[in-house]
């Protein structure tokens, strides 16, 4: 059951279905990856142009969504896009949005009653939004029988006991207050810290950097194996220079240090890489040649 925005690919006894909140250019892409240069994004320009790069405006592409993991007989959600109706100044592509998010999700075959687990990779804006719904001007989980995994450092820094994230960003109050705040208050949260096994075939892990909390996880069914990084990619030019992090990224050397070793990880191991927002293809094999890191074969099916 798919339709534009859904598509789904099995790995071992795992059925993952992307469900895409939003696609499009982005953000410039001197700004989304400031240290990458100009060369790098046009010497790959025949790959990467139209799906991650629009080269005459020089806009990165990306897209907003979820991941549905069919496992164990158990529904699992892998960060929960933007969410409508949100307070998110001086995030244009964020605030105050409405989409067909929940209408796709049903098209997935997925009711927010039927829903077991929700997992942020971390607290940002567009990894939350949809944790919650409106209720008659209340937000309220939006799966009220799923139990929320969220990275307990991130819950420290981005919630009251971390200023909010030390008050830098007004956005990080608000999203906090409206998309995991609610999912305390109704006693749906986990907080865990260093891994957390889900079932037999996820596991979730630490991976800092990006944020304090920054987390992926691990599928291992059979003889298949994915991560999902979340964040820890936004663009194809992070796989080809690891070093380049990020605009968002918070603490650099920490977040170019996970990339690396994640990539070596999954180079080693064959683990199908999934990050959060690629705008073409959503997962892609790693390949090693003299040293260097790059695309290999990109998924068939998301």
């Amino acid at each position: 059951m798919t339709n534009e925005n859904t598509q789904t690919l099995v790995l071992g006894d795992v059925e993952i279905t992307r469900v895409i909140e939003a696609r499009g250019p982005f953000a410039a892409a001197p700004d989304l990856v400031p240290d990458a240069g100009a060369e790098l994004w046009k010497e790959n320009e025949d790959w990467l142009a139209p799906d991650h790069w629009q080269p005459d405006a020089d806009l990165a592409v990306l897209a907003l969504q979820t991941w549905v993991l069919r496992s164990g007989g158990r529904t699992v959600l892998v960060d929960t896009g933007v969410g409508n109706g949100r307070e998110r100044p001086g995030a244009p592509h964020f605030h105050q949005r409405q989409g067909t998010f929940m209408e796709d999700l049903a098209a997935a075959g997925v009711r927010p009653e039927e829903v077991d687990v929700v997992v942020n990779t971390h607290l940002h804006a567009d990894h939350v939004g949809w944790n919650t719904v409106d209720a008659g001007g209340e937000w309220v989980p939006a799966f009220p029988n799923a139990r929320y995994l969220i990275p307990a450092a991130d819950d420290a820094y981005f919630g009251p006991r971390g200023g909010y994230g030390g008050g830098a960003r007004e956005i990080d109050r608000l999203v906090y207050e409206d998309s995991v705040a609610p999912v305390h208050r109704a006693g749906r949260a986990d907080l865990w810290e260093g891994s957390h096994r889900i079932d037999g075939n996820l596991t979730l892990e630490a991976a800092p950097g990006h944020t304090p909390g920054s987390s992926v996880l691990r599928l291992a069914s059979g003889s298949d194996r994915a991560v999902f990084v979340g964040d820890m990619l936004h663009s194809p030019v992070q796989v080809l220079r690891p070093s380049c992090n990020s605009c968002f990224c918070m603490d650099a050397a920490l977040a170019a240090d996970t990339r690396r070793r994640t990539l070596g990880r999954a180079a080693e191991r064959g683990e199908l890489v999934v990050p959060a927002h690629f705008g073409g293809t959503g997962a892609f094999e790693v390949r090693v040649e003299n040293g260097r890191f790059g695309i290999g074969t990109w998924a068939s099916g998301i």
